[in-house]
């Protein structure tokens, strides 16, 4: 049996239904909100998906090491292989709060500092998207009819590039790379959404000039991959995740050619 193959794909698919499902059920009722060191703010939401993606992805048939947001201690370094679970049980804190639905559900099977696995579910949104390596990068749409994505390619001349940006990251440095850019359309989004966005050809590209965690991008990244676009640094180089203690990102930009 191949390690990636279609059966551990929709097995990770579920954990992260069940974990939209737990995260849901707090949505429909008041919750509180924590903050955490960093000032980032945490609802019991995290918390139950963190525990249900935790619960499943151990039952699984093959076992990795797994990083999740909510637990980084636990977490001892990938395997002997390369291979770890990147898991943001709830990525999209401050969209959760403000409860504009713009929040995922992130699982990604890292192998030597690629994502080849991703998982990505907006539980309030009924939207998902799905990738692995060898296997293509799918929209699960609400109806739950699945349809291939690929990115759309790079504007010809004189086009418009349409540029997916964060609603609750502003960057002082966005400004002078849209001007280099040349002329764009805005397209406000909020949590691993953004990359998607790319990944299904509705944006062309989605510029981070601030800071990310691994967890943050890990499973929208899978799902750019496979659908032929790319997660590059300013320098052009391919975003890697095989320094999983180095927990933030460098700034970088989605392409979708």
């Amino acid at each position: 049996m191949a390690l990636i193959d279609q059966s551990l794909l929709d097995a990770v698919e579920s954990i992260a239904h069940k974990a939209g499902e737990a995260i849901m059920s707090v949505y429909a009722r008041e919750f509180s909100v924590e903050e955490k060191e960093d000032k980032s703010p945490l609802t019991e939401a995290d918390k139950a998906a963190h525990n249900v993606i935790v619960r499943g992805l151990q039952a699984l048939p093959v076992q990795f090491p797994i990083l999740s947001e909510e637990d980084v201690e636990s977490f001892a370094g990938a395997n002997a292989e390369g291979r770890y679970w990147l898991v943001d049980p709830l990525d999209g804190t401050k969209e959760f709060i403000k409860r504009n639905g713009e929040f995922t559900v992130n699982i990604a099977l890292i192998e030597q500092g690629v994502p080849v696995l991703g998982v990505v579910i907006a539980p309030a949104l009924e939207i998902g998207y799905v990738a692995a390596k060898g296997l293509g990068a799918f929209k699960i749409e609400a109806s739950g009819e699945r349809k291939a994505i690929s990115v759309a390619g790079k504007p010809g001349a004189g086009e418009t590039w349409r540029v997916v940006g964060s609603r609750s990251h502003p960057s002082p440095d966005l400004a002078a790379w849209l001007e280099e850019l040349g002329e764009h359309t805005m397209l406000p989004m909020g949590s691993s959404l953004k990359l998607c966005l790319v990944a299904e050809g509705v944006a062309d590209a989605y510029p981070r000039l601030g800071p990310t965690c691994l967890w943050d991008t890990g499973a929208a990244h899978a799902v750019v991959l496979a659908a032929n676009g790319r997660v590059e640094t300013q320098e052009g180089i391919p975003l890697s995740y095989a320094n999983p203690h180095e927990k933030l990102n460098p700034y970088f930009v989605v392409w979708g050619h």
